[in-house]
């Protein structure tokens, strides 16, 4: 995964004046000699066409970065002063509270210091700092928005590419064929490897997160860094269809009426102290899908979408509603939890196209349509959730 190297830095000098190469010097706590960049690419239009100097008034020696090669030779990622982040307003011992409430903890938008480059042998660095104190030359070019843009899709390729490393996908077409077939049980070792893709998986995911979290076009980059283009086409059926009234008997979500007994046992919440209205609203889809596919029943695709709902509700349960006795989870372990959330509510998206591309029946595929709207929604929250708890 990615070396980060912010708390580190001492300081250091971003050199951009010469289009298409982008070299600098890093001094690190604890090394004494300071890393060489030697990057193919440039720096977004900010800083692009200028050297760059900054200073961390506070280094801290970091000794997993002793690591690292000094030769930084690669290409250049996201490298800019203006990147937009979201920076928590309230003390750290604070957040917790805020966190174990449901409500959001309040911030403020700042520039933040962000560079970070691929190394051909030490893989992603980064370097994302708030609190550096920042110098810039003036200009020996100038980089127009065409041309930022232009390095920014060259960016999200290049990090896709970094991605598909770490995730190691195998799979050839006639094994994802065959893999829609029904198969014989696997055995231990077979499922090892499939527990060590989904690490990987997971790992690769929050690594994306990270970098999009605050990008107002985080949904589609991280799907494409990823790799899942068909959650990219899946996003943009679902653009064209926002608008249109998918209600067909499925009532608006009302979050009052999921805290309500129905008599089944299914929304009993009244064992709980607290329930959080993200893991309500996972319960609620998981009931309403539930409840759908009992009409026309078959194994397979229907089966695959209901037990990833119902698995996401049951796992949101177990880390974010109070069951009484006092007891809290640690924030690293309710975050390795989500992170497998938010595999989920992807598999489930993929699992309701397939069943939606097998159904005839317009009311039926409406209804489907709007779990799908609400399978997106309760990724969102999750995401939200990940960056509140990741800022703490």
């Amino acid at each position: 995964m990615a070396w980060r190297l912010e708390e580190a830095v001492e300081h250091g000098v971003i050199d951009n004046t010469v289009e298409g190469t982008t070299t600098g010097k890093i001094w690190l706590a604890g090394r004494d000699e300071p890393l060489i960049l030697s990057l193919d690419g440039d720096c977004w239009r900010d800083v692009a066409g200028t050297v760059l100097e900054f200073e961390n008034p506070e280094p801290v020696v970091m000794d997993e970065i002793r690591a690292l090669d000094t030769d930084q030779t690669g290409s250049v990622g996201d490298i800019t002063a203006s990147r937009r982040a979201r920076i928590p307003e309230v003390p750290d011992e604070e957040i917790s509270e805020y966190h174990r409430s449901g409500k959001e903890v309040p911030c403020t938008w700042q520039n933040v210091l962000y560079i970070e480059w691929f190394s051909e042998l030490n893989g992603r660095v980064l370097i994302e700092a708030v609190g550096y104190k920042l110098s810039v030359t003036a200009r020996e070019w100038e980089m127009d928005e065409d041309l930022e843009e232009a390095q920014k899709l060259v960016n999200l390729n290049t990090m896709r590419d970094f991605m598909s490393k770490i995730i190691q996908r195998t799979e050839t077409e006639e094994e994802e064929e065959a893999s829609q077939k029904p198969r014989a049980a696997m055995d231990e070792y077979e499922w090892e490897e499939k527990l060590k893709e989904s690490d990987r998986l997971t790992d690769a995911y929050e690594e994306v997160l990270e970098k999009y979290m605050d990008d107002p076009d985080a949904e589609r980059k991280e799907a494409f860094a990823m790799g899942w283009d068909g959650l990219l086409s899946a996003m943009a059926e679902r653009e064209e269809n926002e608008e249109d009234d998918f209600e067909y008997g499925i009532d608006e979500w009302d979050e009052e009426e999921s805290y309500k007994d129905d008599g089944e046992g299914f929304d009993d919440f009244e064992d709980f102290d607290f329930v959080h209205p993200l893991q309500a609203r996972a319960q609620e889809v998981a009931l309403r899908a539930f409840d759908l596919v009992q009409s026309e029943r078959e194994e397979g695709d229907d089966d695959e979408f209901t037990g990833l709902l119902m698995q996401i509700s049951a796992k949101l349960a177990s880390v974010l509603n109070d069951g009484g006795g006092g007891f809290e989870p640690e924030a690293g372990f309710v975050l390795a939890v989500l992170k497998r959330c938010l595999n989920w509510t992807n598999e489930a998206i993929a699992s309701c196209n397939q069943i939606m591309h097998s159904t005839q029946d317009p009311d039926r595929l409406s209804a489907l349509e709007y779990l799908r709207g609400e399978i997106f929604a309760i990724r969102d929250g999750i995401i939200e959730l990940r960056r509140e708890l990741k800022q703490s």
